[in-house]
């Protein structure tokens, strides 16, 4: 399976209706309030690199990678399309945004995600890439639907 990443500017109507997918799948598991994902202008904002993810012609994930300062970068908006789970996108992207926050210099990756079940497959793939749960950083509040993870690089 052959991957291509594109930087993205979420211009693209298959883009948006992804995003909108992606973020109907977090309103089914997280009470308003403890919606993180962003939206398109969330994704254009100028400390946020957003990448969609191809397989051919088709568009089967994205990612974005939120600069917190120039040591510490914040992963967002991770997903890969329903219709291809289980087929290692999900790491692929990780794995990217991994490279590209070490290419940066980042001392440390950070991320939220939500602590029901339908997030658990995110937690068990970001624990296996050597995250582990943390305190709430930059703006975040303890909350009983979020959890924090962080990778020191």
């Amino acid at each position: 399976m052959g991957l291509s990443f594109r930087l993205d500017d979420v211009g693209g109507a298959e883009m948006r209706e992804l995003l909108r997918r992606h973020l109907d799948a977090m309103a089914e598991h997280s009470p308003p309030e403890s919606r993180h994902a962003l939206d398109l202008s969330g994704l254009r904002a100028a400390d946020v690199t957003f990448w969609s993810v191809w397989c051919e012609a088709a568009l089967v994930g994205f990612g974005g990678l939120k600069e917190l300062d120039a040591e510490h970068g914040e992963i967002k908006s991770m997903h890969v399309a329903r219709e291809r789970r289980g087929q290692g996108i999900a790491a692929a992207i990780l794995e990217h945004l991994m490279q590209e926050a070490r290419r940066r210099g980042y001392q440390r990756l950070s991320l939220e995600t939500g602590s029901m079940a339908g997030f658990l497959p995110a937690r068990k793939l970001y624990e296996r890439y050597g995250f582990a749960y943390c305190e709430p950083f930059a703006s975040y509040r303890l909350d009983p639907h979020s959890v924090f993870m962080a990778l020191e690089l």
